[in-house]
């Protein structure tokens, strides 16, 4: 009889999770304790569009779903800022051909879901809501839309129930686990420019748009449809913040002073503040993610804030590297979860500081003919001397390097881009012995 794998949770990690572990032969079972997305009457959740990069794709190829998930997305290969007043300002992400992909969160889950459907060995349970875990026995206690109480038995039970996970929720009750929550001081609406009168859209829709304001700032991720998807970061509290915004007079005043290019585009912009929940950014870091037979899973394991994008990708990346510790260590479960946290807990707190990082970057330093310099300089070292230089964004988004090694490398870069900067060597960079000397002395 095949071993049982119980996933706590159906969303994007745990539908990509229960297909890896279908194809190595194992029964798995999934509860989810929201709706079937597939039924189309599933309402609420977070509905931010993801930015999918390499990591992500790796994790869907193999599965096959990289190309079918591409055809609904859109590709992003640069950052657009817009000033309050001038012009436009434009900022490559990689080198030509490099972008990131707008996609939905709701039609990725489906597309997981309806592939998992496909499985025999896969059983998927919705409106199941964990209320309990004995992480001895691996027994999980759930209670479903009738209100009856479920207890599934399982071999291995795996907590991909997201931020506020029930099952880590188990694991801090019991001792020596260290758990830290972290919540900014920032919250975010979610508000949309619409298509023009033609259907299509109102702003250029290969870049992710940024409109950065220092203490606060709006994005816009392009949406299929010809819209986009905005994205307000604000602090709760000061002037201007979320909690000051009260009236529709307030709200529209706010948006004229700061961001008048987007207001035309944005008919439903008061309602939609009015109406859309306030979101919270939160960083969670969590060890350890394995409790005998039960381990934790993306953002159980390691809820981050969303300002490099990587927050999907690297919960794909926990179940790539997941599956290849079954593959390298068959079924000796304690060796394959020891393995696994092991590998990943080091890059999902280097992710975590990374996502810190790129919020002051996008908040207050995109806008400023100082740091566009600086990445125009650093383009062109990428572009001479690729073999020399990668940048922490490309180490990170285009490739599947270590997070830890991107942050390591991250530093490195910066001094040598600051010292090139400081004694204004831009001409000598064509040099490759200069350029090799200018890397030696600043590891």
């Amino acid at each position: 009889m095949s071993e049982k794998v119980t996933l706590v949770g159906g969303g994007l990690a745990g539908s990509l999770m229960s297909i890896y572990l279908a194809k190595r032969g194992y029964e798995v079972y999934i509860y989810e304790r929201r709706d079937d997305m597939r039924s189309g009457t599933y309402v609420g959740g977070r509905s931010i569009n993801l930015a999918l990069s390499t990591r992500g794709l790796r994790g869907l190829a193999k599965v096959g779903l990289d190309q079918e998930v591409l055809d609904i997305a859109i590709p992003m290969s640069g950052r657009m800022m817009h000033p309050v007043a001038g012009d436009l300002k434009y900022q490559p992400y990689g080198k030509e051909g490099q972008a990131i992909y707008s996609v939905s969160r709701g039609q990725l889950n489906i597309k997981l879901l309806q592939l998992a459907d496909q499985y025999p060995n896969i059983h998927m349970f919705f409106n199941h809501k964990c209320i309990a875990s004995n992480l001895e026995t691996c027994e999980t206690t759930f209670v479903n839309e009738k209100g009856e109480t479920v207890v599934d038995k399982a071999d291995v039970v795996l907590g991909t129930d997201g931020a506020f996970s029930a099952l880590r929720d188990a694991m801090q009750r019991t001792p020596r686990f260290n758990f830290s929550q972290n919540y900014e001081n920032y919250g975010y609406k979610e508000l949309e420019i619409v298509p023009n009168a033609d259907g299509d859209f109102q702003l250029d829709k290969n870049s992710l748009h940024i409109w950065p304001r220092q203490s606060f700032m709006m994005i816009a991720l392009p949406n299929p449809g010809g819209n986009f998807t905005c994205t307000l970061f604000m602090p709760f509290d000061g002037t201007p913040g979320i909690d000051d915004l009260k009236t529709p007079e307030q709200i529209q005043d706010f948006f004229n002073t700061y961001f008048p290019d987007a207001v035309p585009m944005m008919p439903g912009l008061v309602d939609d503040y009015q109406q859309n929940p306030t979101g919270m950014l939160t960083t969670m870091r969590c060890y350890p993610w394995v409790k005998g037979n039960n381990a934790l899973m993306g953002d159980s394991a390691h809820a981050i804030v969303p300002f490099y994008g990587q927050g999907m990708n690297c919960s794909f990346e926990d179940c790539v590297v997941l599956d290849e510790c079954i593959e390298e260590l068959g079924g000796d479960w304690t060796s394959v979860l020891d393995a696994y946290q092991k590998l990943r807990k080091p890059n999902a707190d280097a992710i975590a500081n990374l996502a810190l990082q790129n919020f002051v970057e996008m908040r207050d330093l995109v806008g400023s003919d100082a740091f566009l310099h600086k990445k125009k300089v650093e383009h062109m070292l990428s572009e001479k001397h690729p073999d020399l230089f990668v940048s922490q964004y490309e180490r990170v988004t285009f490739s599947t390097r270590d997070y830890a090694e991107a942050l390591a490398y991250g530093e490195m870069n910066d001094r040598v881009l600051e010292s090139i900067i400081h004694n204004g060597w831009e001409a000598r960079l064509d040099d490759r012995a200069f350029v090799e000397t200018l890397f030696a002395d600043n590891k």
